[in-house]
């Protein structure tokens, strides 16, 4: 049965860097704001597979570095620690959570009520679009 619990912020680093950018120096993935988030990371049995970071101003959450482990990849995993995040947010009464998506990803975020915005952005040579969802 798969456990989702809070986690240190170096704790993602090792997923961030094999499952999102594993051709960077592992510095790359570092955020320079992690000891300001709260960490979450998804566990299958003893091993962590799954993780996110949530950034909490104000009145709304931005997630960042959401990434899974390849091998675990499309078996749910995300969608659970999404859900979780989600959650999390709306309780916390936050009016409003978005991401950087990548480009790629958008029609998976739409599944979570998540809009496009008309913000887009390029980074590392790929296309990001700023998504949210208000509650």
């Amino acid at each position: 049965m798969p456990k989702i619990i809070e986690i240190t912020a170096e704790e993602t680093i090792f997923i961030r860097h094999k499952a999102m950018w594993p051709n960077k120096p592992i510095d790359y993935v570092r955020l320079a704001n992690d000891d300001e988030g709260k960490h979450f990371g998804l566990y299958v049995d003893t091993k962590l597979i799954s993780i996110i970071s949530l950034f909490i101003s104000k009145n709304e959450a931005q997630f960042r570095k959401f990434a899974t482990l390849t091998e675990y990849q499309g078996k749910g995993y995300g969608t659970m620690l999404l859900k979780e995040i989600m959650h999390i947010a709306e309780k916390q009464g936050l009016s409003s959570i978005w991401c950087n998506a990548r480009r790629s990803k958008t029609n998976y975020y739409a599944k979570f009520n998540m809009n496009l915005t008309k913000t887009e952005i390029m980074k590392g040579g790929l296309n990001y679009v700023i998504m949210e969802r208000k509650f």
